[in-house]
């Protein structure tokens, strides 16, 4: 397992080469920008995707190495230095060694870490830039810039906010490079109502020359490229779009300079005062950077025949590696290593809104490593949410189920138990020792577990060939399953006193799996896999291996060979420590708001903490304190009483088993469903008009238990099932719950807690009440005012229906 600790720039290996016959991976993650603490979303997006697969080529016996570092010129580095009050070096020093200090935490494993602001960074991007001009496909021209006369300079893109021009956005805080609201890219020109991001004065439109990359006369070198590539590299469907999208836009000449301080200065007399554009120079870092790792940096970046170049990177920055980084480099008309496979995420969202640098939203890198949750924890649930073809949502209460159910309950528990029995002195267990097992091959339970499990190793390996690193995820826990069920169905406890030959097999067998699973699972929780290491007392050197040529993947579907007989496993130890429902409350409550938004409530919580001191040293003259006054009571009982709360509705996950059209009536279904208590409840709902009839059959949906019953056309309803509509009541669609929710259930919602009625009264409309509360929010979250319908499995969501009602 790597380090991730830049080994090689520190003279501990010597860099890695490409070797002829092998395969040859080179992987870089989108340069994280300097000026702010990564977030979840900024991790999920680029670093973490790209370990994964970094990680997984090493284990696959691949010659890979890992190429990432801080993107560290531009507008954004200047401003966040002025607002610093240092240098831009200074900030970029600043900042560079908090991302490393993060990713360092997050077990992230480069070859090399590195930066854009260095020499190398320079002498590459001006070698590349001399090229393009030699080849003419460079053009000067004037173009119109907005110019503030109060801070006497011409501000670039990111020096500009306004108002956003695109139809039916009007953003009011887009900035001139791009809005984020509606993520169209921009010139600062074309804003309305433009103002100086110093000192909000309006500046006005001044000439002033500068160079651009003539992409349109690249065009046929570029789509053959881009047609060949996104085929042979099979890019992810949300690459494709948004490359052709730019193509169907038609290319324009690209502006590359700019009129800054920091940068990679210009190698031209006529420009001698300007900077390269910092979207010229990023993608030139990730050559930069392997320059730093390996004077032999051509091996990697100018053998394409040998080499296979793979990025990723959030959705936003597609663009600049599909069409602007491959144009530059075809410019040259040198041999250059161009992108295979483009790996792309959509937006990670948190809570209620999106993750924001720029506003300090969301869960921060350092934020993380605060709250004590381990970092294996933390990697598994970005991974298994990571956002490949959609947004997807983090929630407290979402990374809580999966920890207590997918990774305790789950994986920990067939571990422990499987070690836990192995250690128990002989006469109740094995003493620790790996016991024979003679015949495993013929022993017919294990011979349909070996069967599954070859075949999911098999379909893990596909899906991370193709970069599908949730897939491959999902796939290798799967195998834990089948390992607790192969274990709850042989019985190994009884087994191992009336037949123990068998139950060698079993021990062994699952032994196996052990380590089949740390090694499959190293990619995505490498401290996870070293821990087992240390369980199943083998050294930490121990590699991992998955490869063709040595049998690995063969030998994973006999798992009883795996680990061999007379081996003394180390001391089992729980691997995962449950979360438990005040902690989710607790970091919810915590990182709640901006950043900024919470060192105001921290400094008012102390100034109220240390007015509450004071006041208790105050005495009522006879050294007795003084009691609190009626006003600081608890309100009197009846009237807490008289509250309605949502914990009096007892929502359950129902599995609808049968569903017919109502025999009297057009507009209403009649279902059955089961909620978990051991027959059907009878169900009449309204959505003939708006659910297809085979949408409805066994659908897992929420329904309200406690109801009255009524009877409707005939056939008496005992339940009601939620479903959210738009405010024309023109679309109608269900509230789901997460598929792997058990059927019975309880919906609940944290922060209310109680038991529900048994049956609501309908005099005290505690429905009605209720009912006007319940809600869908942007993200399409089912929500009892700003709390989401929970179930341990993760929150209840609907299809499309954004800010609707439900009943």
């Amino acid at each position: 397992m790597t380090d991730p600790s830049n080994d090689a720039a520190h003279g501990r290996t010597a860099p890695k080469l490409p070797i002829q016959g092998k395969r040859n991976i080179l992987i870089t993650s989108a340069l994280p920008y300097v000026n702010n603490v990564p977030h979840l979303g900024n991790i999920i997006g680029c670093v973490l995707s790209a370990d994964v697969f970094a990680r997984y080529c090493r284990l696959r016996g691949y010659n890979a190495i890992y190429i990432c570092g801080t993107d560290e010129y531009g507008t954004a580095t200047e401003t966040k230095a002025m607002e610093e009050k240092c240098t831009p070096q200074q900030i970029c020093d600043k900042y560079h060694a908090i991302h490393k200090e993060v990713y360092k935490w997050f077990n992230i494993s480069f070859d090399e870490f590195g930066r854009t602001s260095s020499p190398q960074q320079t002498e590459v991007c001006q070698a590349i830039f001399k090229k393009l001009m030699e080849n003419n496909w460079l053009s000067e021209n004037v173009m119109q810039q907005l110019y503030c006369d109060k801070c006497q300079k011409f501000l670039a893109d990111r020096l500009v906010e306004g108002i956003c021009p695109t139809q039916d956005c009007n953003y009011d805080s887009a900035r001139g490079d791009q809005c984020e609201k509606c993520g169209k890219l921009l010139n600062p020109i074309e804003l309305k109502d433009p103002r100086c991001k110093f000192c909000h004065s309006t500046p006005h439109i001044r000439d002033t020359n500068h160079l651009f990359l003539e992409l349109p006369l690249l065009k046929d070198k570029l789509e053959e490229y881009i047609n060949l590539m996104s085929v042979a590299g099979s890019w992810s469907q949300n690459a494709i779009q948004a490359t052709h999208a730019w193509l169907k836009e038609g290319l324009k000449p690209r502006c590359i300079t700019r009129d800054l301080k920091w940068g990679v200065p210009v190698p031209h007399e006529k420009f001698k005062d300007k900077v390269f554009y910092v979207w010229f120079d990023a993608p030139i870092g990730y050559v930069s950077i392997t320059s730093c790792y390996t004077p032999d940096w051509e091996k990697w970046w100018k053998n394409p025949e040998n080499v296979e170049l793979y990025q990723f990177m959030g959705k936003d920055n597609v663009p600049f590696h599909t069409v602007m980084f491959p144009s530059t480099l075809l410019g040259t008309s040198e041999n250059w290593t161009l992108m295979k496979t483009i790996s792309v995420t959509e937006y990670l969202n948190y809570e209620a809104g999106k993750f924001s640098k720029s506003k300090g939203v969301g869960v921060f890198g350092n934020d993380a490593k605060d709250t004590n949750i381990p970092v294996e924890v933390w990697r598994y649930y970005l991974l298994t949410n990571r956002p490949e073809v959609s947004d997807t949502l983090f929630t407290w209460v979402d990374l809580q189920a999966k920890l207590n159910s997918e990774l305790l309950n789950n994986l920990g528990n067939f571990i422990n138990r499987v070690l836990s029995f192995i250690a128990k002195p002989a006469g109740l267990g094995y003493g620790s020792v790996i016991p024979d097992a003679p015949g495993a091959e013929l022993h017919q339970l294990t011979k349909t577990l070996a069967e599954k499990v070859g075949r999911f190793v098999e379909q893990y390996v596909e899906a991370m060939e193709k970069v599908k690193l949730k897939q491959g995820l999902k796939t290798a826990m799967s195998i834990s399953s089948e390992g607790n069920a192969y274990l709850q169905e042989s019985q190994f406890w009884k087994l191992y006193k009336e037949d123990q030959p068998s139950c060698s097999i079993v021990v062994k067998t699952s032994l196996g799996l052990v380590h089949l699973l740390a090694c499959l699972l190293e990619p995505f929780m490498p401290s996870f896999s070293l821990e087992v290491l240390k369980q199943l007392n083998m050294p930490p050197e121990t590699s991992f291996l998955l490869c063709d040529e040595k049998g690995d993947i063969e030998r994973a579907k006999r798992p009883w060979e795996i680990v061999p007989a007379g081996h003394r496993i180390g001391t089992p130890e729980p691997l995962f420590k449950e979360l438990k429902d005040e902690d989710v409350e607790f970091f919810r409550e915590k990182f709640a708001g901006s950043q900024a938004d919470r060192i105001v409530k921290a400094e008012a919580e102390a100034k109220k903490i240390a007015e509450q001191l004071k006041k208790t040293k105050v005495s009522d003259g006879n050294g007795k304190k003084q009691r609190p006054t009626k006003s600081a009571e608890a309100k009197p009982k009846a009237a807490a009483e008289a509250e309605i709360s949502i914990s009096r509705l007892d929502i359950r996950v129902g599995l609808i088993t049968k569903v017919q059209k109502h025999p009297d009536a057009d507009s209403l279904y009649v279902e059955e469903i089961d909620v978990g208590e051991g027959s059907t409840r009878t169900v009449v709902s309204g959505l003939v008009k708006f659910i297809p009839l085979e949408e409805m059959q066994n659908r897992k949906v929420c329904v309200l238990c406690n109801l009255k019953p009524a009877t409707m056309r005939g056939i008496k309803s005992q339940a009601m099932v939620l479903a959210a509509s738009n405010s024309e009541h023109t679309k109608v669609e269900l509230v789901e719950p997460p598929q792997s929710a058990a059927v019975g259930e309880r919906v609940t919602f944290p922060g209310f807690e109680g038991e529900p009625d048994d049956v609501l009264n309908p005099k005290k409309k505690v429905w009605e009440t209720l009912q006007v509360d319940l809600r869908t929010d942007s993200e399409l979250v089912a929500l009892y005012k700003d709390v989401p319908f929970t179930t341990t499995a993760g929150i209840c969501k609907v299809s499309s229906i954004c800010d609707g009602s439900i009943r």
